[in-house]
This record gives C-alpha cells, sequence and structure tokens, in this order.
C-alpha cells in the first residue's frame, strides 16, 4: 500500500496550530483546494465523521472519513468508511518545536483499488495526495501566521 508522508514548519504555537488543524470545517474557507468539509458529531469524545470533497489534480474526489483526536499528544488519525478511493487512512501530527513554533506532519496510505493499474495509478496519485498536503499544510501556515 503506497504512503505519503509531508512535514512543514509552521511558524506558530503548537497549541494554535493543533487548533486550525482539528477545526475541520473552517478548512474550506482557507484552503482553495477543499471544496467543502461538512463535520458530524458523534457524541463520543475525541471521535466524529466528516465527509470531505476536494479537488486534486483537476478531479473532485469525495469521501466519508472517521476522525479520533486525542488533544494530549496532538495526533488525530482518520479512515475512510465510505468513498472514492479503496483506502485512505492516515494521521495528522503536531509537533512543539519551541514556544512560537510547531511542525504538522502528516500520512497516509491509500489504495486506489484497481489492482490492474496500480503500478501505474499509485505513483500518480501519490504525488497529488502528497502536493494536496503541502498545499493544506501552507494554508493552516498562513492561517495561524496572521492569527
Amino acid at each position: 500500500m503506497p504512503t505519503v508522508t509531508v512535514e512543514m514548519t509552521i511558524n506558530a504555537p503548537a497549541s494554535d496550530t493543533w487548533t486550525a488543524v482539528t477545526d475541520l470545517a473552517e478548512y474550506p474557507k482557507f484552503m482553495t483546494n477543499v471544496q467543502s468539509v461538512v463535520v458530524h458529531e458523534t457524541g463520543t469524545a475525541g471521535a466524529r465523521l466528516s465527509d470531505w470533497s476536494v479537488m486534486l489534480k483537476g478531479s473532485l474526489l469525495e469521501w466519508t472519513e472517521e476522525d479520533r483526536t486525542d488533544d494530549e499528544t496532538r495526533i488525530m488519525t482518520f479512515h475512510q468508511v465510505e468513498g472514492d478511493l479503496e483506502r485512505f487512512t492516515g494521521d495528522w501530527r503536531v509537533l512543539e518545536i519551541d514556544s512560537a513554533t510547531s511542525a504538522v506532519r502528516v500520512t497516509i496510505d491509500f489504495e486506489i483499488g484497481i489492482p490492474l493499474l496500480a503500478d501505474m495509478l499509485d505513483p500518480v496519485a501519490g504525488r497529488a495526495l502528497e502536493e494536496n498536503c503541502r498545499q493544506m499544510l501552507a494554508a493552516i501556515d498562513s492561517r495561524v501566521a496572521r492569527a
């Protein structure tokens, strides 16, 4: 299964970065590639479902994922429960560098679900997901740096 990992330094304290990372419903307001995110609270502490629509290389990718947040470790895990890919799972980690700087590491494991074309499509999809993650992290950096 292909894996994409992207890490970026964020010019804000880890607490501010964590707030921005976990506020999924706000993403469409400041991330141009995120068309919509609708969050559904599950009633379980730290768990929720979210419906996503994201432009990825000119194509609309849609899915529903279960998100679990751990405020103590600043890790948000997710896995697709329904959607366009066969498998889409991973995590966001906010790391404290110093009192004014943090880093976000996003890791995604995915399967497109077309085994006969996996050798050809997985590298293309991996690059597209990596570029998408970089755009999302840059948008988070811009948002928290000016807050």
